[in-house]
């Protein structure tokens, strides 16, 4: 029971320290003729379906991090294009978007990680990634630049373009168990 107390309280201190530390996320949605930035955001922990289904929407967070196993019965969306807080070399503010599906300590070790259960997942945020942990689905990727970080699919991904699957990284400690393909069935 310590353990489990002391680990909440480096997930929590690792988490607000990291908020205060960098500036705020932000989520964009595109209009016709400009590019709008709807809400500031930070990362979210998650702990429960209804949390991580909010967190994953077009108005959730730059990063969702799951705390626990988690199990849907219908399929998982990931939208919007949000911001990092980041900058790059040329000044530009950077995208990104991450499914933490792990838990870390202080110098950034992965202390635990979760397994995500769900029919589909469908990757509609550009730059996105799922990280350290396992989804055990078939994955529908529709941006270019998805990756799998020292992740796990037990399942297939399905790609809607050649664009899409040449710009797919995985690393070396990532495995898919099925197909990665261009999608056979488009409607999906």
């Amino acid at each position: 029971m310590k353990t489990k107390v002391i680990l909440v309280s480096l997930i929590v201190l690792v988490t607000l320290l990291a908020g205060c530390s960098q500036a705020p996320a932000t989520t964009e949605k595109e209009t016709s003729t400009e590019t709008k930035t709807d809400v500031v955001t930070t990362a979210s922990l998650v702990d429960n379906q209804t949390a991580f289904q909010n967190a994953i929407s077009a108005e959730g967070t730059w990063i969702i991090a799951t705390t626990k196993d988690l199990t849907f019965d219908q399929g998982l969306v990931l939208d919007g294009t949000f911001l990092n807080g980041k900058q790059d070399a040329n000044g530009a503010d950077v995208t990104q978007r991450k499914i933490a599906a792990y838990t870390q300590d202080d110098n950034r070790n992965v202390t635990a990680r979760f397994v995500i259960t769900a029919p589909t997942l469908t990757i509609n945020s550009p730059k996105a990634s799922f990280e350290h942990g396992t989804f055990v689905g078939d994955i529908y990727v529709n941006v270019i630049d998805f990756q799998l970080k020292d992740a796990k699919v037990e399942g297939n991904i399905y790609f809607n373009s050649a664009e899409t699957q040449a710009s797919f990284k995985m690393d070396a400690t990532s495995s898919v168990s099925g197909v990665q393909e261009l999608n056979p069935n488009p409607t999906v």
